[in-house]
């Protein structure tokens, strides 16, 4: 018996025999489209008519959908969803609600991989009462420390649930969770497993209040919090085994370097014997031994000649790695994946990134402030990106890192016609035909970089109403000034 839909349908298509899959009663909904030819907005105009279209090609279509105009249309939708929820022959969490024109959702464009023009609203989730049995604390890659409940484990919506995260000591202070209590959880989102709160009247009388450690369970260094930050974390640093072992889980994990094979237990049992101590050890693992490759392998509980081929044909795979994956990869404190193609882009080559970085050092000098002045980039990220790139430690690691990897220069997918392809870009003042976000897509999606301020590394300011100091330093410093109506008779729209 499968635990739940989604484990059914992932574990059925993963099968290596197909005819095994054959069997499996699965079923398909076209909601969306991968390649075409033309253009969506050309081809289907709105969402609605894309839907239509899909099942004239003869797919199935999610049901219920609704087209609706207001507000209101959508809350009486969603009552109406999950009214009928339980009668569903499926298990749904949640309604997406979508802009219906196709023009309007490409000018809205996307954050990360998350569309701007789409929004989840979730249906209550299931809930359960259980015993908190143990708090642990564990260390994460940046040195935070993260308080996990440990739960007598129960079915809340299918799944068997052990373990919640309890977020932070403030959080624990807050919801006054105990050891030993009766708590209720929920999977939020139908995903995630949550402790709600405690029930105060099924509390053991020799309950205390959980003491959070100000000192690092895994290598004792104090755990401080700095500022108005609600997390705790260790000072240990790259001495901390526990912060090691999570910047190598995160620096192969799928959005990283994505080396196959090279899992959660395989990074544990390689720290734990040593095999690998640091990412950059990851590359030598066949090469420390010419005359045997297989030798760092050998006598390791569940490797083999062919596993152990395989493993170095999937790092092999990973000596080439593109720039943006290979920043967020670094494991930078507040670098994620959008950030990280955000200075990929905006430094296209690597040792120009750490060039820039080093230089930035100096808060008077043109790298700090190009640095500060790309659009997403704030004073307390350029801090961590300048700290992580002068840190000696993380220097000798970027040597050795490179002398095995080759990371690529990053190359925007834009239109290569553009006018303002590879051209940066401010905008300033109160923009009437199109909003300050909408022109940032647009202008990014044609190959431009958006900067916040003008420098003498600028080539467009394009001027709004009431458009102030930007204006007068683009002018003083002869960069080239648009209207709104000029900037849209530059790109073509």
């Amino acid at each position: 018996v499968f635990a739940n839909p989604r484990n059914a349908a992932a574990g059925s298509l993963r099968q290596l025999d197909a005819s095994i899959t054959a069997e499996r009663k699965l079923r398909f909904f076209g909601y969306s489209w991968g390649v075409i030819d033309g253009k969506p907005v050309d081809l289907f105009g709105t969402q609605a008519k894309a839907r239509d279209k899909i099942a004239g090609w003869g797919f199935p279509l999610n049901e219920p959908a609704r087209l609706c105009e207001t507000i209101d249309q959508l809350m009486d939708f969603y009552d109406d969803v999950q009214a009928i929820r339980p009668d569903l022959n499926f298990d749904i969490d949640g309604i997406v609600y979508k802009i219906n024109s196709l023009d309007y959702q490409a000018r809205m464009g996307f954050v990360s991989r998350a569309p701007r023009w789409a929004i989840a609203h979730k249906l209550p989730a299931e809930q359960a009462q259980t015993i908190l049995e143990k708090i642990d604390i564990q260390v994460g890659r940046t040195g935070a420390l993260t308080p996990v409940a440990h739960l007598k484990p129960v079915t809340v919506g299918g799944v068997v649930v052990s373990r919640a995260t309890l977020h932070n000591e403030d959080e624990i202070a807050r919801k006054d969770v105990r050891v030993g209590d009766t708590v209720v959880i929920q999977r939020a989102g139908d995903v995630i497993p949550q402790v709600l709160h405690a029930i105060p009247e099924k509390r053991p009388a020799d309950s205390v209040p959980f003491d959070f450690p100000t000192h690092c369970p895994i290598c004792g260094s104090k755990a401080i919090r700095e500022g108005d930050d609600v997390v705790r974390r260790c000072t240990g640093g790259l001495i901390c085994p526990a912060q090691a072992v999570e910047r190598i889980r995160h620096f192969v994990s799928r959005d990283a370097l994505d080396i196959e094979g090279f899992g959660s237990k395989i990074v544990q049992q390689f720290w734990d014997d040593e095999t690998v101590r640091s990412p950059a050890d990851i590359f030598t693992i066949q090469t420390r031994d010419e005359a045997d490759p297989l030798s760092a392998l050998k006598n390791k509980p569940g490797w083999g000649p062919q596993s152990a081929a395989k493993l170095f044909a999937a790092i092999d795979a990973r000596r080439q790695i593109d720039l943006d994956r290979f920043i967020y990869a670094l494991g930078i404190r507040q670098i994620g994946q959008s950030t990280a193609r955000l200075l990929a882009k905006n430094y296209s080559q690597f040792d120009a990134l750490q060039t820039a970085m080093q230089a930035a050092a100096d808060k008077e000098s043109d790298a700090y402030k190009d640095l500060i002045n790309i659009n997403g980039i704030g004073e307390s990220m350029a801090d961590d990106l300048i700290g992580f790139f002068t840190e000696e430690q993380n220097i000798a690691l970027l040597d050795r890192l490179l002398s095995q990897v080759e990371v690529n220069e990053f190359n925007m997918v834009a239109d290569e016609t553009s006018a303002i392809a590879g051209k940066t870009v401010v905008f300033t003042g109160s923009l009437e035909q199109f909003s300050r976000a909408e022109a940032k897509v647009r202008a990014e999606s044609l190959g431009a970089k958006v900067s916040g301020s003008v420098s003498k590394k600028t080539d467009y300011v394009v001027a709004g109403a009431d458009a102030g100091s930007k204006l007068t330093k683009a002018r003083d410093l002869g960069v080239t000034v648009l209207t709104e109506q000029a900037w849209l008779d530059l790109i073509g729209d």
